[in-house]
């Protein structure tokens, strides 16, 4: 995309673009999974409702936030390809 004349800005929302749907969609599969399960899982939790927002927004945070940090590295490779290395590899 670089070597195309896409800007780094262009490319970065591309990256993290492609990545963040995948997060989103896993984050609501789980939350259905987890309301779909709330008889299970009252049993297995100790003094946490299988509902309690805080929780649930905890676990979302920091799901997202170890997904954002693992697409660090796949935007940084992105970022720094020579377009003129990139037209020569097929």
């Amino acid at each position: 995309r670089v070597a195309l004349g896409a800007s780094r800005a262009d490319v970065f929302r591309l990256v993290l673009g492609s990545g963040a749907s995948t997060v989103v969609v896993g984050i609501v599969l789980g939350l259905l999974a987890s309301a779909m399960t709330t008889q299970f899982l009252q049993g297995q939790l100790y003094d946490v409702e299988a509902l309690d927002p805080g929780a649930i927004t905890a676990a979302v945070l920091v799901l997202a936030l170890v997904a954002s940090a693992a697409h660090l590295l796949p935007i940084r490779r992105a970022l720094r390809v020579d377009p003129t290395v990139a037209l020569r590899d097929e």
